[in-house]
């Protein structure tokens, strides 16, 4: 999927998700600390292993905001890309959570129409091409030309 802007909600990813961000967070997702989950132990523990966890998820709340698909609709493709990958022999170890996150939003966007499969294939060649022309420890950045 395509971003073409910074998130731009300071504090609300990453490792400073404390205070008015985890309360921002907690309320997207509709979390109530009474019903198993309290606030101390969502602290305790990373909520992201990768940036670009961090990204798919806020991706997925703005879309959800924005009316590109409702809860139910997002659980139902989520839920049929973990089927999926189970099929095929994936473990369900927790590690590749967020891969499956990534793919089931790449197919509602698409079937959505907001993006096509032929636009998802193109910025994954432009995203091969420009981690493979990028100096190791140095970020991976996506320009015009790479997109084309």
């Amino acid at each position: 999927m395509a971003v073409h802007r910074r998130i731009r909600c300071t504090g609300t990813l990453g490792r400073d998700y404390a205070g008015g961000a985890f309360r921002r967070l907690s309320g997207c997702l509709g979390i109530l600390f009474g019903a198993g989950m309290s606030e101390v132990s969502f602290l305790e523990d990373p909520v992201f292993n990768e940036p670009w966890e961090a990204k798919a998820f806020a991706m997925t709340v703005r879309l959800h905001e924005r009316g590109l698909f409702t809860w139910a609709e997002w659980a139902e493709a989520l839920s049929d890309e973990i089927r999926a990958a189970s099929a095929t022999g994936d473990a369900d170890l927790g590690d590749t959570y967020y891969q499956h996150w990534l793919r089931a939003l790449e197919t509602i966007a698409a079937r959505k129409g907001a993006t096509s499969p032929g636009e998802l294939a193109r910025y994954r060649r432009a995203w091969v091409q420009a981690a493979e022309g990028t100096p190791h420890g140095r970020a991976i950045e996506l320009t015009t030309v790479d997109s084309l």
